[in-house]
């Protein structure tokens, strides 16, 4: 994540790690176009985050982090939640959040990096009103349940359930999200990350995809070769082999 010393546990560098991991680890779901099984162990995400410098979806990469913050003594709690989609809002465990306590300070964070496109900074939970963060205008609606809605601009990104769960919760989730025909993770490969400069660099299958100030730029990667060469360059990330739609496959 290229932080160089042990941060403290503190809102700063809780912001630190928040943004530094948007900009270093990337949201990707390589694995299952590569058909190797995703599992939601500590260890396993450690060796597939950090010793073969991948990244993964939000199970994985929000899994990690809270093992990361806790192991620099920061309060982690984990949030099972409802993404919101064009057809509604879905089912519970669709997508794991993070609420972080800093010792000695009141109230808690809402930390996410597992996303795709999201806050660069921790979001404070209970604050009445927007937001301002650099990828857009935040604010956390608490509704009368005790669920939080999270809105980008006024338009609905999930809903939290503010119960404590585990990692070991989410398992069955993982599972159905990898598996299940017609799952959005299954429809291709994806990768990106955040930019220094606020944009965000993808890479979709064969296209190379860079957005920055609101314009974007998209290659088409001509060969496997290309696209090998643009997961090592983007992302230092070494593949073996190009990941194949595995919904797009033929039997």
């Amino acid at each position: 994540m290229g932080v160089a010393h042990r941060p403290a546990p503190t809102v700063d560098s809780l912001r630190e790690l928040h943004l530094q991991h948007l900009l270093t680890v990337p949201f990707e779901n390589l694995d299952i176009h590569l058909d190797r099984r995703i599992t939601l162990t500590v260890p396993d995400l450690f060796a597939k985050i950090v010793d073969r410098k991948r990244g993964g979806f939000c199970y994985e990469l929000n899994g990690l982090f809270a093992a990361l913050l806790r192991t620099l003594g920061f309060d982690v709690v984990m949030f099972a939640c409802r993404v919101q989609s064009a057809h509604g809002i879905g089912p519970l465990f669709d997508h794991l959040a993070l609420a972080v306590a800093v010792p000695g300070a009141s109230g808690q964070w809402l930390a996410d990096v597992g996303f795709g496109r999201h806050s660069a900074y921790p979001l404070r939970l209970g604050f009445v009103g927007a937001q301002e963060d650099p990828n857009g205008l935040f604010r956390l609606d608490e509704r009368e349940c005790g669920d939080i809605d999270v809105l980008l601009d006024d338009r609905i990104q999930y809903r939290v359930e503010t119960r404590p769960r585990t990692l070991d919760d989410f398992d069955p989730t993982c599972w159905w999200q990898q598996s299940r025909p017609g799952s959005h993770f299954r429809a291709g490969p994806v990768c990106s990350r955040l930019t220094e400069s606020g944009g965000m660099i993808t890479i979709a299958d064969h296209a190379l995809i860079s957005t920055e100030g609101g314009e974007r730029a998209e290659t088409t990667l001509m060969s496997d070769e290309d696209v090998l060469a643009a997961y090592q360059l983007q992302f230092g990330m070494t593949l073996e082999r190009v990941p194949v739609p595995v919904e797009g496959r033929s039997s």
